[in-house]
């Protein structure tokens, strides 16, 4: 029984409570229908769904990305301000849906980003159990350019694949990403570089 127990308390898995993410609570801010109505309220987004929930004069109201044209939040665990657009996207073939997208940089080449919360499992030691596994929620982002004629590409953070994207100054942004040792697939950088690149 007693190796039994160690067994479990070796390879226990820890689930990380108490923190919070951005998706999960209300925010302060506004919502503009499709209809061009401004809704002001608390909301609360849920990009896997599509959905977005709002607090509107004590009731609770929730919307699809079908009737959703723009929304803005006072992000309470980023402490900053945030906003979203419902746009069309393919999903299957020529298939298309709107779906939200946050507007992380707007300019002739724009970038969007959409988020999921993800589990992962890591390596963890404690000082009474000796080691096992923790269980970590993360915020995932996924990335999307957005060019001045409303084409949305999906970018997935390799280096390669984002140099054929700009390839019109390909070598001018490769430098750039070399000079300042910038990473493609990290949110500030990709920000960086997407500037720099409408810049030239």
């Amino acid at each position: 029984m007693r190796h039994f127990l160690a067994f479990l308390l070796f390879n226990i898995t820890i689930t990380l409570v108490g923190q919070q993410f951005s998706s999960e609570v209300f925010h302060e801010g506004f919502m503009i229908t499709n209809e061009r109505d401004t809704i002001k309220g608390d909301l609360k987004y849920d990009m896997d769904a599509n959905i977005l929930t709002v607090i509107y004069k004590g009731k609770t109201k929730s919307f699809s990305s079908h009737k959703v044209f723009y929304f803005e939040i006072f992000d309470n665990i980023l402490n900053n301000y945030r906003q979203f657009y419902s746009l069309p996207y393919t999903v299957n073939f020529d298939y298309k849906i709107p779906v939200f997208f946050e507007l992380v940089y707007e300019g002739k080449i724009s970038l969007m980003t959409r988020e999921r919360l993800i589990s992962q499992t890591v390596n963890s030691s404690t000082a009474y159990w000796g080691g096992g596994n923790a269980t970590q929620v993360i915020v995932k982002y996924t990335f999307y350019f957005l060019d001045d004629k409303g084409k949305i590409t999906y970018f997935n953070g390799k280096r390669k694949d984002l140099l054929n994207f700009m390839s019109k100054k390909g070598s001018d942004v490769k430098k750039f990403i070399k000079d300042n040792r910038l990473n493609t697939d990290e949110m500030p950088d990709l920000v960086r570089i997407t500037s720099f690149y409408n810049s030239i």
